[in-house]
């Protein structure tokens, strides 16, 4: 028994002294939800979005309006009409309608993906900014999650601000 208690102490001490101390280990954190958020370069890319689709926007808004005009017309005037220009209104409607949720949905999935692509741009240039950050301060270890965050450790306005240089 004595030796198996030997051998395991001895095990232990080694892997310890193998092990570099903490105290050695140089760690920093990026919040890369508060850098993709308020970044200046985040910033940029989200204003050149909006700009990039606010045609398509107001046109969708046109649309829309059109669409709640021709519903209302038919909920007002519905009863008055011929059946034929009652029937005629609704299939315009329902035609709008369908006119407008197919371009709402166009419209989603390529700001979806333009956002996307930014996004990418942002964070490959992010991680190459945290790399050269943590290559001339000597970090050892960089994370991007964590459960509790000294902020003597935290470098994320560092990174915006490197990023917001180049």
């Amino acid at each position: 028994m004595k030796f198996k208690q030997l051998a395991v102490s001895l095990i232990l001490a080694s892997a310890f002294a193998a092990t570099p101390t903490l105290a050695d280990t140089k760690v920093g954190f990026v919040n890369t939800e508060k850098l993709l958020r308020e970044a200046p370069l985040s910033v940029a890319a989200q204003k050149k979005l909006e700009r990039e689709f606010a045609t398509r926007q107001q046109d969708l808004q046109k649309l829309a309006k059109q669409a709640r005009e021709l519903q209302a017309q038919l909920d007002k005037d519905g009863v008055t009409m011929s059946d034929s220009e009652r029937k005629t209104k609704e299939r315009d409607l329902g035609n709008s309608s369908r006119e407008l949720q197919r371009q709402e949905r166009e419209f989603r999935e390529d700001l979806n993906l333009r956002r996307n692509e930014e996004l990418g741009q942002i964070q490959e240039r992010a991680r190459k900014t945290i790399q050269d950050i943590a290559k001339a301060e000597k970090y050892d270890i960089i994370v991007e999650q964590a459960v509790f965050v000294d902020p003597k450790v935290d470098i994320t306005d560092r990174v915006m601000k490197a990023l917001g240089g180049k």
